[in-house]
């Protein structure tokens, strides 16, 4: 059975902001073909520096205890899935983990497009990817897959991340310390062979080397953002 062979409901949420409240009876009325209950543990939220929009579902497996989740295969055969989907969507797929406690882990996807992304995008994507799941059902545990905007702050992960916001403002954490550092705050400024060249508030232009980074997201300069703002509404004037 393929993910096509399975009617599909048609989605209807708005794109522009909904009271969380509302957001939840929404989602709480669609129907999941492939496994219904699932629709009464479904929730859309929004609002905030953290991901824009959201889609989360918690899943109970049928083989519940029967292997543990939390293995490098497991890890790529979600993320292959999740790029797999966003292709379909025309989107682009940002990041796929695996976080939470091995009995219960929690599969978090973040997805983007140019103009964003909406409710429509991340509950399409969550029932797309949820129906791959429950189908193939290597995940013997039960687990909540939530599918995601990456919010303004959006996280950096690799090295293309780096090359597109090169420029941008951004905090980092590395593993070890760098020049007697492991959290670095300023702009990005270009990636340089196997090092991120960072102009760090603090020290000044650093080099990192990107297999040391262990965390690392954009960060929202709210001046700038006010300025862009008011330049744009007095060109309109």
């Amino acid at each position: 059975m393929s993910f096509d062979d399975i009617e599909k409901p048609e989605f209807i949420i708005p794109t522009r902001y909904t009271p969380p409240l509302a957001c939840w009876l929404l989602a709480c009325s669609m129907l999941f073909p492939y496994n219904s209950p699932l629709a009464w543990s479904a929730a859309v939220v929004s609002g905030g520096f953290a991901p824009t929009f959201s889609f989360a579902r918690d899943i109970d497996s049928e083989n519940e205890g029967a292997h543990p989740v939390g293995t490098a295969s497991i890890a790529e055969r979600i993320e292959e899935i999740a790029s797999r989907v966003c292709i379909d969507h025309g989107l682009e797929l940002v990041h796929a983990e695996i976080a939470g406690p091995d009995g219960k882990p929690i599969i978090r996807v973040f997805i983007d497009k140019p103009v964003g992304v909406t409710h429509q995008d991340c509950a399409e994507v969550s029932l797309h990817m949820g129906t791959i799941l429950e189908v193939e059902d290597f995940i013997h545990s039960p687990y909540t897959l939530e599918v995601s905007s990456p919010g303004l702050e959006r996280g950096l992960y690799k090295r293309a991340d780096y090359e597109r916001f090169a420029g941008q403002a951004a905090k980092l954490k590395t593993r070890i310390a760098i020049g007697g550092q492991r959290n670095f705050r300023g702009r990005i400024i270009r990636v340089d062979g196997a090092n991120v060249s960072f102009e760090d508030n603090t020290s000044g232009l650093v080099e990192l080397p990107l297999e040391v980074i262990v965390k690392a997201n954009l960060e929202i300069d709210v001046e700038e953002e006010f300025r862009r703002a008011k330049g744009r509404e007095t060109a309109v004037k």
